[in-house]
């Protein structure tokens, strides 16, 4: 993710991406009609710390039959992370404790197919490179595929499906130690699509994928022509191509999310550049035109947006993970028209803190997570209302 912002792992920061393959979460719309969003109600539904159920969520949750599901990167039995469940209401549950062999420090979002949820875990597994791993409602886990450096290493990021393969990215490792695009069967048969190399191609993919047409689609934090980040496609077979190389002159740089699709645009973020210095909201075509909607200046509306756009009625929704008050990020919501509104500055009591993570719409409600904060110091679980 990020200049700077480096965790135990000796990867970037981590952020949360999309969901299923070629279906964005939160509701869809056939246009993009321009609407004022007002202020949200908020509330913390669980606070992280005191019980042993994880620490420091940091990945978008996920949504199914009512509940909500995620990860924490840390804390749990054994302290390598964990996945919970969560009610509407508030109702906490934690699943399963990450012990090594089987995955440590799940970073990414979850993924529920027919009941099982499917995920990835940064580090552990046989080679202590990372995992692709099921986990069933009766918490039964299994480790589908241990990664290594030549496959790619560090996967950060949630995972898609499409026929019998997930999808996913890697931070590091592959052939030119620049990160992966990898495929992986539920039977655990993984291939590597493309292989990172720094150069114009780009280094550190972080956020998940998106399928547009047959193509995945992502971002990568560093690389490009100019070392800024950049936008890639790749097939499924394996051809890849530069979409669109950040130049920090305005349209921002390290785009540490993955992308979102609304009408045939690519919607994103990056954590850092832009007029204000904050980062930037942005939309890239799949032939690589970009236009900039928001340039975050810090302070007031908030600052390095890490995560991964909603589309709601009109405007996009997402969290900064600085600014706002007291400098522990926002809530904002912004127009396609640049038209932005702060719901939420968190930092007021227990309401948690620098929320890495983007929002999940379900049943009326966003929901998200904060990295930090709460009444116990280990994060929170939020809703508010658009």
């Amino acid at each position: 993710m990020c200049s700077g912002r480096i965790v135990a792992l000796g990867a970037c920061t981590l952020a949360a991406g999309c969901g299923s393959l070629g279906v964005q979460s939160g509701p869809q719309a056939a246009g993009i009609p321009s609407q004022v969003v007002p202020a949200g109600k908020y509330a913390v539904l669980h606070s992280f710390g005191s019980s042993g159920d994880g620490l420091q969520p940091y990945a978008k949750l996920a949504a199914s039959n009512g509940k909500l599901y995620g990860t924490t990167q840390a804390g749990g039995a054994y302290g390598l992370g964990t996945v919970f469940e969560i009610t509407t209401s508030g109702s906490e549950k934690l699943l399963y404790s990450f012990s090594g062999s089987d995955g440590s420090q799940p970073y990414g979002s979850l993924l529920n197919v027919n009941g099982v949820l499917y995920g990835s875990t940064a580090g552990g597994g046989k080679n202590g490179a990372g995992t692709v791993f099921s986990l069933t409602a009766a918490g039964i886990e299994k480790v589908i595929y241990s990664f290594d450096t030549t496959h790619g290493s560090t996967p950060t990021g949630g995972l898609i499906r499409s026929g019998s393969e997930f999808y996913g990215t890697t931070q590091t490792g592959g052939a030119k130690n620049g990160g992966t695009v990898f495929a992986v069967s539920a039977s655990g048969k993984e291939r590597v699509l493309h292989s990172f190399g720094g150069g114009n191609d780009g280094v550190l993919p972080h956020g998940d994928v998106i399928d547009v047409k047959g193509e995945l689609y992502g971002t990568t934090i560093q690389g490009g022509s100019t070392g800024n980040g950049s936008v890639f496609a790749v097939s499924t077979s394996g051809k890849e191509r530069v979409v669109y190389s950040f130049r920090d002159q305005g349209d921002g740089q390290f785009p540490e999310a993955g992308l979102l699709d609304v009408s045939g645009k690519l919607y994103g973020t990056t954590s850092a550049s832009g007029v204000g210095g904050g980062g930037t909201v942005f939309y890239v075509t799949t032939s690589g035109k970009e236009h900039t909607i928001l340039q975050f200046q810090g302070a007031g509306d908030g600052g390095t947006p890490y995560c991964a756009l909603a589309f709601y009625k009109g405007a996009f929704y997402g969290t900064t993970g600085s600014g706002g008050y007291r400098g522990y990020g926002t809530v904002f919501a912004v127009t396609p028209t640049g038209k932005q509104t702060v719901l939420h500055k968190f930092g007021m009591g227990n309401d948690g803190q620098t929320p890495y993570a983007g929002l999940v719409f379900l049943n009326g409600k966003f929901y998200g997570t904060t990295i930090a904060g709460g009444a116990s110091g280990g994060g929170t679980v939020f809703s508010i209302t658009p």
